[in-house]
């Protein structure tokens, strides 16, 4: 288990590279889901600061808010262009749908 600082500093010395699906996702549609961040719920409760520090060294330089759903996914956005209600009830369809299971 890896204590605060530790994780800190491993985002911090995150590659840009991790980053970069996240970042353009962002720029367009302002919302990414958990499958697009190199970020475990972890990071988010103890490092929120350092990972929109990161998100700024790559490029995207406006505020971020992240938001659960249920424990099973999170997705980060930019709550100048979503509410935190809508991103919580777009999660919930992200995940049911991906609950589905397929139909032959």
């Amino acid at each position: 288990m890896l204590d605060v600082l530790q994780l800190k500093q491993r985002v911090n010395r995150m590659p840009l590279e991790k980053v970069r699906t996240m970042v353009e996702e962002l720029r367009l549609e302002g919302i990414v889901a958990e499958s697009k961040t190199p970020f475990t719920r972890m990071h988010f409760n103890t490092c929120f600061a350092e990972i929109e520090a990161l998100a700024q060294r790559a490029g995207y330089h406006k505020q971020l808010d992240v938001v659960g759903y249920q424990g099973q996914a999170y997705a980060l956005f930019d709550p100048a262009r979503w509410q935190a209600v809508d991103v919580l009830h777009w999660l919930r369809v992200y995940v049911e749908q991906s609950q589905k299971p397929l139909v032959s």
